[in-house]
């Protein structure tokens, strides 16, 4: 059995290994690719789609999509920029982000990721839809109006920590991330040391207690861009 197998990026050829992802074969080359939901201490899921590619003609979610000798892969078409960000666009106007105020700004993924694109307002109107904060854990703050529904604290908290603090709920506009616990996450198993509780890409865990420790202009995104400590891995 061959140890590796080449794919095209962009018109870029590539050595892979089988059973990596394209987005782990376009990682270890220092091709980014954007995503959200995906982690690399984490199951792979395809459910925020910003790392869509075409892949021999056809859509595919490249954290999930295996590799394949000979697969064509295409990244930064025009159309694709767009779909991302569409969706970028959306994830902002379907909660609400007040980046300015956030204590997450500057490490916000999301935030980074609308940076990248040259996003400085949504395209679409604002739905200012009405979201819980649940501040009942002493050391930890649940804010449902930054959630993108990532289910990166749901993967963290069950493989991970070996708990199920975290679970979707609802369908359509009404999903959200619900708690274990009787009432509110004060009533979970859920700790300030677990990984769920660094995990999340944008502000909606908060920890308490450590809001602004780093100061804004000197936090992950602000003096390089999301994607850059992937870029240039290799020439």
């Amino acid at each position: 059995m061959n140890d590796t197998v080449k794919i095209t990026i962009d018109g870029r050829e590539i050595e892979a290994k089988p059973g990596q992802t394209i987005l782990e074969a376009a990682d270890a080359e220092g091709i980014y690719i954007p995503r959200l939901c995906s982690h690399p201490d984490l199951k792979p899921i395809g459910s925020c789609r910003v790392c869509t590619v075409i892949c021999d003609g056809r859509p595919q979610a490249a954290c999930v999509k295996p590799v394949m000798d000979g697969m064509v892969i295409e990244s930064e078409t025009p159309e694709l920029l767009q779909h991302r960000r569409n969706i970028i666009d959306m994830m902002f106007v379907e909660g609400n982000h007040f980046c300015m105020f956030c204590e997450k700004s500057g490490n916000c993924e999301l935030q980074a990721l609308a940076y990248r694109f040259g996003i400085t307002a949504p395209q679409y109107p604002f739905q200012f839809p009405e979201k819980d904060v649940d501040a009942s854990h002493p050391d930890i703050m649940l804010d449902h109006n930054r959630c993108i529904m990532c289910a990166r604290c749901v993967r963290a908290s069950q493989e991970l920590d070996g708990k199920n603090v975290f679970q979707s709920i609802g369908r359509g506009f009404d999903r959200k991330i619900g708690v274990n616990g009787e009432k509110a996450l004060v009533d979970t198993d859920m700790a300030v040391s677990d990984r769920a509780a660094d995990i999340c890409p944008v502000g909606c865990i908060i920890k308490k207690r450590v809001g602004f420790e780093i100061p804004v202009g000197k936090r992950k995104f602000d003096q390089n861009p999301i994607g850059s400590e992937i870029e240039g891995v290799r020439s």
